[in-house]
């Protein structure tokens, strides 16, 4: 089993840094700088920072900003939103990101995927995922933060990201997320089984033994939170240190010691 990573989401409009359930009611809980530089002290494996806003509003992605918080950064840090180019993924590289996640873009034009792994390699990109369950239908991919059903299956759509050259996939379930009701087991296990590179578990982290669940019983390769990071008193460092206790591997991380 590869090193199991803990990754705070911190999600950005507006210039802010905001909070919400199921993709919705979105309510600003700080600002990014803060949060990042709180982050940097919590044994945090990566950042990852996304604009919910930016496909929706056709906005490009927001390239001073992101070189702001990458001066506060000393973990790698993912950005996310409106990416829609080879240009944007260059200029986000330029201003500090580490890794790029991509969600609405590829459903729009699936090769951005291949050309962004030919031009940079597929380590760069973490193609996100959001799922929405349905009673009726099962699973099913949403882009444009979850407002816009695509009609695409997360399992067959995760295999042409990374047949495409996607180096992670980012999974979230839009169901869960905000719920800290657990995460998705059985959308985690169909992913994580159907692709041969680390499924990022995302939505619904309540505690530490959801963390423990998804990787044990679902075969995620990291787990991504924001609730139980915002609003209880559980830390990132405690996160891994009950999934050392359950005999998972974590990373062991230095923090300060090396500025990037």
């Amino acid at each position: 089993m590869l090193k199991v990573r803990v990754i705070p989401t911190l999600l950005w409009k507006d210039f802010g840094l905001v909070k919400g359930a199921v993709f919705d009611s979105w309510r600003r809980v700080g600002s990014i700088l803060p949060a990042i530089k709180v982050y940097n002290s919590r044994d945090v494996d990566e950042l990852i920072v996304v604009d919910i806003t930016a496909s929706n509003e056709r906005n490009q992605p927001d390239h001073e900003s992101v070189a702001d918080f990458s001066e506060e950064c000393f973990v790698p840090l993912t950005v996310g939103g409106g990416i829609t180019s080879l240009e944007d993924v260059l200029h986000l590289l330029h201003s500090g990101a580490d890794k790029v996640s991509i969600n609405t873009a590829a459903f729009a034009d699936p090769g951005i995927i291949d050309s962004v792994a030919s031009r940079f390699g597929a380590q760069c990109i973490v193609a996100s995922i959001d799922v929405k369950y349905f009673d009726d239908s099962g699973y099913r991919c949403f882009s444009h933060s979850g407002s816009q059903d695509t009609g695409k299956d997360p399992v067959e759509w995760a295999r042409e990201l990374v047949s495409r050259g996607a180096g992670e996939i980012l999974l979230t379930s839009i169901n869960r997320d905000g719920t800290m009701q657990g995460y998705d087991l059985e959308l985690t296990e169909r992913v994580a089984k159907a692709v041969n590179v680390p499924v990022i578990a995302s939505g619904g982290a309540g505690n530490y033994q959801h963390m423990i669940d998804v990787v044990l019983h679902a075969g995620a390769s990291a787990v991504a939170a924001a609730s139980i990071f915002h609003y209880t008193e559980q830390t990132p460092s405690g996160a891994k240190q009950a999934m050392k206790l359950a005999g998972i591997p974590i990373r062991q991380n230095f923090i300060g010691l090396v500025n990037k």
